[in-house]
């Protein structure tokens, strides 16, 4: 076996493993951010679960710290009141990035790992099956039940050579998003292998796996050999290393080669993570701002490197030079090794560990400003600048832009500086609260604030429906299109009937007020509609304003899987080119939904503004059919408990 069949294998409940087959996992650990959390434990306190079941669970505050009013703070005390109420650890504001905390204190090789976050997959860099998740799921998961996917295929993407000076985990990534597109992981987990991987540190797989999420993969994962071994064991954590590798007659659905060594420093274009081109084509164009950080590139190594290339010069009097490090670990390293001095030095402006601008929370680009970003997405509009130009590049493409002012390739620098990364990092947790022993109880209450609302109710799937197209939108419409992110919005996750009045703003302004005039409706989109981020809001918020169908060319997973978890019924058209049919305002029914769902029989959608008749398919499980009968995940959990 692979080692994605292998650790599947090890954790499996129900099901075969045979590609598109419905299977259900044993779930070890979960994670949640605050973004998605607040939600996630609503739910799980709706399920009257009194304890978490799984090996560990924790709780992090990384994304809505910036507090420029009471909502974040409060969402930070209740998440804080039910992780010491419910058995989680809690991950105080300020001491790192969800994934990259998690890489260094928590993950384990051959464990299973779900997180209310799409760039969970990361701990996939330390041989974990990690996959992000709706919140509903993470709940449920975090109350013993498991997680039901489809049995992913198995992409092996072979690496061999090694890289070459100035060349990054970072142009790995981009090459294979190059290679394959943002559809090109769907249904897929990437596991990577040959002889290019022992030349690959932890933090740069880390790195590699954790922007998989953008090729829509299922997870991403590397081996567990000795170079995880030595990170676990600089993590004074050398006791949860296990070798995990594929067997040699391992076999795979699709091989990929890339050689390491012909790489070259590459970006991604606006306005997609697959739009990459080498950065010697770019060279030269003007760039106002630079952000080194995200959940993809603020580890030691990659401030390390940054601060050497920094060191000695002076940010370009154009540019603004943002840097958030991972985590509190990678902060008070660089502090006591001199590195965040020559960073402060040249000019950054250092931010907390934190999310920051990777998720739209502050340094907002200027009007068209350039912008070039080690993170993970450049989706129009998710830094805060509607018309900003995001390029997606490595840290030592980032920091020479942030002295030339200009993208320039790093190999016209010279010498690539030498960094030595230290035998142990620092160990110090007391940023990590422990949960009140199971006896205590009763003695924490939970801490709701006035802007945390009750998630949106469903009803059990009616026998027909029959709704108004409220909007038609085109292919990769992501999850950020849907519900948008950013320091305005983020806020309110908490408050789904607030959030209702951005839903599907950037592709009609006036979305949220024709759902209310008409009550209910259907949306209609094209090829991997809701790609990104696995943020429910985008489905809890649809739902809350009357969406009963969402009929689209294909489905991106973890949004597919919110819109069913929320009660709503996700169903793509048998011919595709019946898309181009419909109008935005046709009047359609679903005639005998429910009878479907129950039997698993056809599906056809009536245009009764046109008289036009389409077939429609679903590729859902018999236990997703259920779920949408009962109206959602936590009805069908409260009537398959009772």
């Amino acid at each position: 076996m692979n080692i994605t069949q292998k650790i599947i294998a090890a954790h499996l409940l129900e099901g075969n493993m045979v590609p598109g087959e419905t299977i259900a996992l044993k779930i070890d650990q979960t994670l949640t951010q605050d973004a998605t959390g607040t939600m996630a434990y609503l739910e799980f306190e709706a399920m009257g679960v009194p304890r978490v079941k799984t090996e560990l669970s924790v709780a992090y505050i990384d994304h809505n710290t910036l507090q420029s009013g009471f909502e974040n703070a409060d969402d930070h005390k209740f998440i804080r009141s039910c992780a010491r109420k419910r058995g989680l650890l809690f991950s105080r504001p300020g001491n790192g990035i969800c994934h990259q905390v998690h890489l260094e204190r928590f993950a384990k090789p051959g464990k299973t790992l779900i997180g209310s976050d799409s760039h969970t997959p990361t701990a996939g860099g330390l041989g974990m099956l990690a996959m992000g998740a709706g919140g509903m799921d993470v709940a449920v998961a975090m109350g013993g039940g498991a997680y039901h996917i489809p049995m992913p295929k198995v992409t092996l993407v072979r690496l061999t050579g090694q890289l070459q000076p100035w060349v990054s985990a970072k142009d790995v990534i981009l090459e294979v998003l190059r290679k394959l597109s943002v559809k090109g992981g769907i249904g897929r987990v990437m596991e990577y292998g040959g002889p290019g991987v022992a030349s690959l540190s932890v933090p740069e797989r880390a790195t590699i796996t954790n922007m998989g999420a953008e090729l829509g993969a299922t997870g991403s994962v590397f081996p567990s050999d000795v170079v995880t071994r030595a990170f676990l064991k600089a993590q004074e954590r050398e006791g949860d290393w296990t070798e995990l590798s594929a067997d040699a007659d391992a076999t795979y659905d699709d091989i990929i080669d890339i050689d390491l060594t012909a790489l070259e420093p590459l970006a991604a274009c606006p306005h997609m993570p697959d739009n990459v081109k080498p950065v010697r084509e770019l060279a030269g164009m003007k760039v106002d701002q630079v952000c080194i950080g995200s959940c993809t590139n603020a580890s030691l190594l990659d401030l390390m490197k940054t601060a050497a290339i920094l060191k000695g010069k002076t940010v370009h009097p154009r540019v603004s030079l943002n840097i958030s490090p991972g985590s509190k670990q990678v902060l008070t390293m660089i502090a006591q090794n001199g590195a965040l001095t020559d960073i402060i030095a040249a000019g950054a402006r250092v931010l907390e560990a934190a999310c920051g601008p990777c998720i739209g929370m502050g340094q907002a680009p200027s009007s068209g400003g350039v912008s070039l970003r080690t993170f993970n997405r450049n989706f129009e509009g998710r830094s805060g600048t509607a018309d900003a130009q995001v390029y997606l590049v490595s840290p030592e493409v980032a920091a020479a832009a942030a002295i030339t002012g200009e993208f320039t390739d790093p190999r016209t620098l010279g010498e690539f500086p030498a960094i030595t990364m230290p035998e142990s990092f620092l160990i110090d947790d007391n940023m990590i609260e422990q949960p009140v022993p199971e006896s205590e109880m009763h003695s924490v209450e939970i801490e709701y604030g006035p802007n945390i609302k009750p998630f949106p109710s469903s009803e059990p799937l009616p026998d027909t429906i029959t709704a108004k197209a409220v909007l038609k939108v085109g292919d990769n419409i992501t999850t950020d299109h849907i519900m948008p992110a950013g320091a305005k919005i983020l806020p309110y996750r908490s408050n789904i009937p607030y959030l209702a009045q951005f839903c599907f703003a950037q592709c009609d302004p006036n979305f949220a007020a024709n759902c209310k005039a008409a009550g209910s409706g259907m949306v209609i989109g094209g090829e991997n509609y809701g790609q990104g981020s696995s943020r429910e809001h985008a489905a809890l918020v649809p739902l809350y304003l009357g969406i009963k169908a969402v009929i689209t060319k294909s489905f991106a997973r973890m949004h597919l899987a919110n819109l069913v978890n929320s009660g709503i019924v996700p169903l793509t058209f048998a011919n595709p080119m019946d898309y181009e049919k419909i109008c935005q305002g046709d009047q359609l029914q679903l005639g005998d939904i429910r009878t479907a769902m129950q039997q698993g029989t056809a599906v056809a959608l009536q245009n009764l503004s046109s008289g036009d008749i389409y077939a429609l398919n679903y590729n859902l499980s018999p236990r997703q059919r259920e779920i949408l009968l009962a109206g959602g995940l936590l009805d069908y959990t409260r009537d398959f408990s009772a």
